[in-house]
């Protein structure tokens, strides 16, 4: 395979539509080699089923086996039926403090552990500011910086001690919008000052905290940049994340088909911005067609100059060494954690104390 095609190839998130592993997604990943899929319900079977399909994943590629991802927020963010452990929003369980937030965490990710599951997109560092927020609400830590901050970076450490990978989200921040950013494109009017007060700290202090993975909002802040979402954004992924916030790990996009992104941009043009904003890991999460789409153009504006190799290479180098971090740490429970009498307990107590 010519090196540029995997370098683009490892910068991408696919999907898969059932819950085996189907030819259509193995002929993909033969074409394109992707760095790992997300799973959602239609995905989801009883723990074994679900347990040998992540297994088949990582078998694409034994050498460096494609991530698998989830979003395990608890709360409506929640993809697993039962016995998966359901757990109560973050909010609710930011209420009893830091404790339970800790225990919480540990054990949804040990449930995954059973799984095999590599990467959740979690914990949720927005911050709850608006309550008429159609999409954020109680599944942010907190109402202020000050709550959600040492709530959402406890959580992030009790998974992290579990060899399970993070995603903070969504940067620069989600809690102050009055639209869903999977039916529209928000926008959120703060100045910058106002931005630094109350959007910005739990994201800053996930950097210094080596949170691993922050996922972009598709949602404009014309105080940061007056033109395009922040995840098609330089100044704000570049400007802001990497070079004053000094980030170091792997930007993620939201899922580009939302259409917040698709009903503005093709899935092509959004990903030669998105990697030329700064992301290094841009997200399809049902379209293996807009994928194709996606890889093909930014092989075109890298062979025509728009889109610089070296930020592909860039942007592939960090989703390796993330890759490379799960092998090394990854910790194995089995299939019998998953729904225990614990955790079932630990659950009831977080939901009605």
């Amino acid at each position: 395979m010519p090196p540029l095609r995997a370098a683009v190839a490892r910068c991408f998130l696919g999907g898969l539509p059932g819950p085996t592993l189907d030819r259509e997604t193995r002929r993909l990943h033969v074409d394109v080699p992707f760095a790992g899929v997300t799973l959602f319900r239609q995905n989801a079977g009883d723990p074994a089923s679900l347990r040998a399909l992540v297994r088949d994943l990582h078998g694409l590629d034994p050498a460096s086996p494609p991530l698998v991802a989830i979003d395990h927020e608890g709360g409506r963010v929640h993809r697993l039926s039962p016995p998966f452990t359901h757990f109560p929003v973050a909010a609710t369980i930011a209420a009893r403090g830091l404790p339970a937030v800790r225990a919480v965490a540990a054990a949804m990710a040990r449930e995954l552990a059973a799984l095999e599951i590599d990467l959740t997109f979690a914990p949720v560092l927005d911050v709850a500011s608006n309550p008429a927020n159609p999409i954020i609400g109680d599944r942010a830590f907190g109402a202020t910086p000050e709550a959600a901050t040492p709530a959402a970076l406890a959580a992030f450490r009790a998974m992290r001690a579990q060899g399970l990978l993070t995603c903070g989200k969504h940067f620069p921040g989600h809690g102050d919008t009055a639209a869903d950013s999977h039916l529209e494109l928000p926008r959120v009017a703060r100045d910058r000052r106002a931005l630094a007060r109350t959007e910005l700290p739990p994201f800053r202090a996930a950097c210094r905290a080596a949170v691993p993975m922050l996922m972009t909002a598709h949602v404009v802040y014309p105080a940061l940049d007056p033109h395009l979402p922040a995840t098609l954004s330089r100044p704000i992924l570049t400007g802001l994340l990497r070079r004053r916030f000094g980030f170091r790990g792997v930007i993620a996009s939201d899922d580009l088909e939302m259409r917040a992104i698709a009903d503005h941009w093709g899935p092509g043009e959004a990903a030669v911005l998105a990697l030329n904003a700064g992301c290094d890991l841009l997200l399809f999460c049902h379209r293996q067609d807009w994928l194709r789409d996606a890889v093909a153009a930014v092989e075109r504006a890298v062979a025509s100059g728009r889109l610089p190799a070296a930020r592909v290479a860039d942007a592939a180098r960090r989703v390796s060494r993330l890759i490379r971090w799960r092998r090394e740490h990854a910790r194995r429970q089995r299939l019998a954690i998953i729904g225990c009498a614990a955790h079932r307990r630990l659950a009831a107590a977080v939901r009605v104390s």
